[in-house]
């Protein structure tokens, strides 16, 4: 059981580095500060893009890591 938690751990966590670096920045720089974000297309579907996907990916499978964590820390 302890060999079949640790393999899914380290698979999670190398899923974990794979989503985190095929993200695009957050930040607009200076310019998205001062000149606010635009109304375009884009903007309008943030929810459906490879982006907004991504981020979802990093958040349920960071919860499993630290599931995975707490688990292994129990056995």
């Amino acid at each position: 059981m302890y060999t079949f938690v640790m393999i899914l751990q380290v698979l999670c966590g190398l899923f974990v580095i794979a989503v985190v670096l095929i993200q695009s920045g957050k930040s607009a720089g200076l310019s998205g500060a001062i000149g606010g974000v635009a109304d375009s297309f884009m903007s309008k579907n943030k929810a459906r893009s490879l982006d907004a996907k991504l981020a979802r990916a990093t958040k349920w499978v960071g919860a499993a890591f630290i599931v995975l964590t707490l688990v292994l820390n129990m056995l």
